[in-house]
C-alpha cells in the first residue's frame, strides 16, 4: 500500500489533548489547567503554573497543529520545552492564552507540608491571572444556574482532587497526558522552575543544582553526605538521605 494512503490529512489528523479541552471549553466556555514541578525534589521550591486558552482558540486550525507537541513536560528534552515555552510566550503576547507560575517557598514547604505548599503554589498561579475564579462552593451550584450569568470557568487539575483548597476544580489524573490546558501549564511549571535551579547553582556549586535539578540522584545524594545541605534544601526530605538529626549542616 502506498505509503501516502496511509497519512491522513492534517484536518484528519487526531490530537487527543487538544480534542478533549475542546469538548470541556465548548461545554462550559472558559477552561484553566494547572499543574506543578519540583513537588519529590530534596531542594528549591515547588512550582504550580496555570494556562488558559482565550476566546477563539479552539476554533484555530492553525493553534491546532501548533499543539500537536504540547504533551507531558516530562517526556519532553529541555531543548523541546523551551521551544514550546517561546511559542507560548508569544501567543500570550498577542493574547490568545494567558499563563502564570507561582512557586511555595522552602520555609512554606517545612512549614505546610509539600502538599500544602503545592496547593499554595497553585493558588497563586491561579490568581495571577486575569479571571474571576470560581469559589469552592460553586461547585454544588446546579450547572444551568452557573451557565445563566456566563461562562462557567472549569479549572483542571493534574491528580486527585485537592482538599482545602479555595477554588472549584476538577482533578484529572495523569492530566498532563490527557489534557492540553494541563500538559501547557506542566511545561510552563518545569521550565520556569529549571531556571530557579540553575541559578541556585550559581550561589551553590558544590549540589550540581543545573543538572539534577534538586532530584535525588546519585551525584546530589554524595554531595549531600560531602557537605551537608544548603538553606534551599528540603528538612524533612533529607532524612532518609542524612538519616535523623542531620537536618543541619555547614551550609546551613
Amino acid at each position: 500500500m502506498n505509503s501516502q494512503t496511509n497519512k491522513l490529512s492534517n484536518s484528519q489528523t487526531s490530537f487527543p489533548l487538544w480534542e478533549m479541552d475542546c469538548g470541556v471549553f465548548r461545554e462550559c466556555g472558559a477552561l484553566v489547567g494547572v499543574d506543578e514541578a519540583g513537588r519529590g525534589a530534596l531542594a528549591g521550591p515547588v512550582v504550580a503554573a496555570a494556562f488558559c486558552p482565550g476566546e477563539g482558540f479552539f476554533e484555530n486550525s492553525e493553534l491546532r497543529e501548533l499543539c500537536a507537541d504540547i504533551t507531558d513536560s516530562k517526556l519532553l528534552s529541555p531543548a523541546q520545552r523551551e521551544e514550546i515555552l517561546a511559542r507560548l510566550e508569544q501567543w500570550r503576547d498577542e493574547g490568545r492564552v494567558a499563563f502564570a507560575a507561582a512557586a511555595g517557598e522552602i520555609d512554606e514547604i517545612e512549614r505546610l507540608n509539600i502538599l500544602g505548599a503545592t496547593r499554595l503554589a497553585m493558588t497563586r498561579a491561579l490568581e495571577a491571572l486575569p479571571l474571576e475564579l470560581p469559589s469552592a462552593g460553586e461547585a454544588e451550584m446546579p450547572l444551568f444556574e452557573q451557565a445563566a450569568s456566563g461562562p462557567r470557568l472549569r479549572i483542571l487539575i493534574d491528580g486527585k482532587p485537592l482538599k482545602n483548597f479555595p477554588y472549584a476544580h476538577d482533578g484529572l489524573v495523569k492530566g498532563d497526558s490527557r489534557s492540553l490546558c494541563i500538559a501547557a501549564a506542566s511545561i510552563v511549571a518545569k521550565v520556569t522552575r529549571d531556571r530557579l535551579m540553575v541559578a541556585l547553582d550559581a550561589e551553590f556549586p558544590a549540589y550540581g543544582f543545573a543538572g539534577h535539578k534538586g532530584y535525588g540522584t546519585a551525584t546530589h545524594r554524595a554531595a549531600l553526605h560531602a557537605h551537608g545541605p544548603c538553606p534551599y534544601h528540603r528538612t524533612l526530605f533529607l532524612r532518609k538521605v542524612l538519616g535523623e538529626g542531620e537536618g543541619k549542616g555547614r551550609n546551613s
